[in-house]
């Protein structure tokens, strides 16, 4: 909430937010948050990750490229391979 918070008073509030069902997202409290800003929350269906394609893609990409290619042995290693 600090976050969205900080980000609607620099650019103001979006009309809609796209999400899906995860626990962060379906919260009383982001109900309440979205509900007081006149924001609507727009959940994709369960189990239909093509109703959000463009970060579907955009979360397969990392894990393609990179994920399945290293062994992390710590956070600093991920950091250099990841930078490299």
């Amino acid at each position: 909430m600090r976050v969205l918070g900080s980000i609607v008073l620099h650019r103001g509030p979006p009309q809609t937010i796209r999400t899906d069902n995860g626990s962060e997202f379906i919260s009383k409290a982001m109900d309440k948050w979205a509900y007081a800003r006149g924001v609507e929350l727009n959940f994709s269906r369960p189990g239909r990750p093509t109703d959000n394609v463009a970060v579907e893609s955009f979360n397969g990409r990392p894990r393609q490229e990179c994920l399945n290619e290293h062994w992390f042995l710590s956070l600093d290693d991920a950091r250099a391979k990841i930078e490299a």
